[in-house]
């Protein structure tokens, strides 16, 4: 099955890499002043995908345009007979037809970042964050299904890669050309189901299936090295029958070019495909390091809130 160039287009000019570092920076920016407004906050998360999720959006995911207003709504009540509840999270990423790409985000506690990519690149209104975590409101601090950007309740123990994987297999027997793409955290690979859906993906040859692993080396309880070693990440994936690269996931070409080196049609071979992308739990904001081990939940005196704004001040493109 033939599928279509990344994002839809061609290769990203040097402008649009431009861009997407300039979009990775104002959602790290969004993030901290979230964080300082609410008294705390998962901003390492910010520092460390920032790039990815920018990255995603802008030039690797082939994403139709946003159906139903870009508002997030009320929370509708749990899932009714028409699954309407189900869908407002998933509308935020555009159609859902045979031809788009379609996006999970597994570590649902990254829910902000996804928030602020969303505003970043025109999907989502601004005044919906407004809504965050408050009573009622579909803008989650743990994302759900409902929640904007998110297309399935997800959360710590993979559960995204596994419905990926159903839905690659489902989408290929349709002879769906659209892509199904997964951001996965390095703390999941602790988890048996992951492993589980990665070997069901190599068994059933899924290459419209592509993942990004967020290697930040960070977890709840401190460096993953100190709870449960995961490395080496690649070579395991590998074993699994993935084609897999690794990359510096702050640098959006060096992404790009992994996933088009892969996905492009160069290898011929029916693999599904993963991306390592090596990250900092402080990227841009150097201050953050005062925080270690412990990077999962971060609140900010009034003086490291100056700090943190400092750097990031440094840091704009």
């Amino acid at each position: 099955m033939s599928l279509p160039a990344l994002g839809g287009l061609g290769p990203p000019t040097a402008e649009r890499f431009a861009e997407v570092a300039e979009q990775a920076w104002r959602i790290r920016r969004r993030v901290l002043e979230h964080t300082i407004d609410n008294g705390g906050g998962y901003l390492s998360q910010a520092c460390s995908s920032a790039e990815i999720f920018a990255t995603l959006y802008s030039v690797l995911m082939n994403l139709g345009a946003v159906e139903g207003g870009h508002q997030a709504v009320a929370f509708a009540g749990t899932p009714g007979e028409d699954g309407a509840a189900r869908t407002m999270g998933a509308r935020f990423n555009g159609a859902q037809d045979d031809v788009h790409d379609r996006f999970l985000m597994s570590p649902a506690h990254y829910a902000l970042v996804l928030y602020a990519a969303l505003i970043e690149v025109g999907r989502l209104e601004p005044e919906s964050l407004k809504g965050f975590n408050q009573d009622g409101s579909t803008v989650e601090m743990i994302g759900a299904e409902h929640s904007p950007g998110m297309e399935a309740t997800t959360g710590s123990l993979g559960q995204a890669l596994a419905v990926a994987v159903g839905r690659a297999l489902a989408r290929r027997r349709r002879g769906a050309t659209g892509r199904i793409w997964v951001l996965l955290s390095d703390g999941e690979l602790q988890e048996g189901e992951t492993w589980e859906s990665l070997a069901a993906a190599s068994a059933y040859e899924l290459s419209n299936l592509a993942v990004l692993v967020e290697a930040n080396g960070s977890q709840c309880d401190g460096p993953i090295a100190s709870v449960l070693g995961v490395e080496p990440i690649a070579e395991k994936i590998a074993s699994f029958g993935w084609d897999v690269r690794e990359v510096d996931g702050h640098d959006a070409p060096a992404i790009w070019s992994a996933a088009a080196s892969m996905l492009g049609g160069q290898s011929g071979k029916a693999r599904p495909k993963a991306i390592i992308c090596r990250t900092s739990c402080w990227r841009d904001m150097p201050s953050l390091k005062s925080h270690s081990p412990k990077y999962h939940y971060i609140r900010l005196t009034p003086d490291e809130a100056l700090a943190a704004r400092a750097d990031l001040a440094r840091a704009e493109p």
